[in-house]
């Protein structure tokens, strides 16, 4: 999925102009991404999870070279289905 599918579903169920529709989708965009970094999670009923994690710093090994590489800790999301996306799919 990306932005453009979520503007071209915004623009047909809306029936307003592409642009709008793209502004509507970087805006839903952005806020999912700010309640991410605020809260650290964020649910969409019937859909699913979005949480974030924290990743450990560890050792990884360069798949070119097989030489070992330290890795920064840092931060990933996850998503977990809801049991009604996982019924429909």
């Amino acid at each position: 999925m990306s932005k453009a599918f979520i503007a071209a579903a915004l623009q047909e169920s809306m029936q307003c102009t592409g642009v709008a529709a793209n502004r509507a989708a970087t805006d839903l965009m952005a806020a999912i991404v700010a309640e991410l970094r605020k809260e650290g999670g964020f649910t969409l009923p019937s859909f699913g999870t979005f949480s974030v994690h924290k990743l450990k710093a560890r050792k990884a090994l360069n798949p070119r070279t097989g030489e070992s590489v330290r890795v920064k800790a840092g931060k990933t999301v996850r998503f977990k289905a809801s049991p009604n996306l996982r019924k429909s799919v």
